[in-house]
């Protein structure tokens, strides 16, 4: 890929935060340059990646250790020799629910994700997303649902959930030794992403239910949420704005807008659900049988000075697209659309 960029001070031209509410696109995909160049090709300037899900990559990281300020670079460089900004990582280099959970020398985490965010600050990269989801991610009982045209979306029903599915902690864990353990990650992460420059912004479990797997789910209400905001107050810890997981546990969503506003979001995750825990089922944006009305939704972090960026989150799988997992390219890029032109027809 031939880069447009000639030398540091141009990456940070590039990465520069133009401050204003605007549309990027995310992917588990590879940060490869088909992927880039496809994202330059949608008209958006900022991507998110979560590098490292693909082993065997060039655009990998590690699992378990913290991810050096030449690998960061490196993937900064990437972009922006699409000419694009790498906005934020999606997932720590250890998964939160691994730091809650470990009985042992959870300090060792603590500093791996402790390096990682001063690397990344070095490197121009400033926001780092968590995840409040047990440890294999957004739980469903099928990803066969059938949508409009066939299109096949996730679903979650509580009646078909096997709890034995798999293995869970061989011991009785409790929320108030969670929300213990939590608190003590937030007042060591936190200082040092102030330092760094990074914000971190956390993410509702999904599906927003009490426990799963034998674990308790701390992001599953707004009370939890405001109570994990007040931990640590700092203008570095927001909210990763999952607007499926909250339209799951029957939120209005323009009103948590306006109730946390526009400082304390630092993006957000587009994604329609049909139904509320227990029982859901996700669809496309424009679907009127979703549950809440996106245009409405934009208006409102619109209206709290929101500055970050909106991107496509789970998305129905279309005709010709096998891999849920990877995404759908077709309804990430209908979504950019969708969401671009809201923008649009708000000026």
């Amino acid at each position: 890929m031939a880069s447009r960029n000639d030398g540091e001070d141009s990456h940070e031209a590039v990465q520069a935060d133009p401050k204003t509410m605007r549309v990027a696109i995310g992917t588990y995909k590879p940060a490869t340059e088909d992927f880039l160049r496809f994202a330059a090709q949608l008209g958006v300037d900022d991507v998110l990646l979560t590098p490292h899900r693909h082993e065997g990559f060039d655009s990998a990281l590690p699992l378990g250790e913290a991810w050096s300020e030449a690998e960061l670079v490196d993937l900064r460089d990437r972009a922006n020799d699409a000419g694009l900004r790498l906005y934020g990582v999606e997932k720590m280099p250890v998964p939160l629910y691994e730091i809650l959970l470990n009985d042992g020398d959870r300090q060792a985490q603590l500093d791996v994700v402790t390096e990682t965010i001063r690397n990344m600050g070095a490197a121009g990269i400033h926001v780092l997303g968590y995840s409040g989801h047990p440890p294999d991610g957004a739980v469903r009982t099928t990803r066969e649902h059938s949508i409009r045209g066939d299109a096949k979306a996730s679903a979650f029903y509580i009646d078909d959930f096997d709890e034995d599915s798999r293995s869970g902690p061989d011991r009785e864990v409790t929320e108030e030794e969670m929300w213990e353990r939590y608190e003590e990650f937030l007042h060591e992460v936190v200082p040092v992403a102030e330092e760094a420059g990074v914000k971190l912004g956390v993410h509702p479990s999904d599906p927003p239910v009490e426990q799963l797997f034998g674990i308790p789910l701390l992001f599953r209400n707004r009370e939890n949420f405001e109570r994990a905001l007040d931990v640590h107050p700092s203008d570095n810890h927001g909210l990763k704005l999952g607007m499926g997981c909250w339209s799951e546990m029957g939120e209005d969503l323009p009103d948590v807008i306006r109730h946390f506003g526009g400082d304390d979001i630092v993006y957000a995750h587009f994604r329609d659900v049909v139904g509320t825990v227990p029982e859901f089922h996700e669809t496309f944006v424009d679907d009127e049988a979703g549950n809440f009305d996106e245009y409405e939704v934009v208006k409102a972090l619109d209206e709290v000075g929101f500055t970050g960026v909106m991107t496509p989150d789970h998305v129905p799988l279309m005709e010709g697209e096998t891999d849920w997992e990877f995404g759908s390219t077709l309804g990430r890029s209908y979504t950019v659309g969708y969401l671009k032109g809201m923008l649009k027809s708000l000026e």
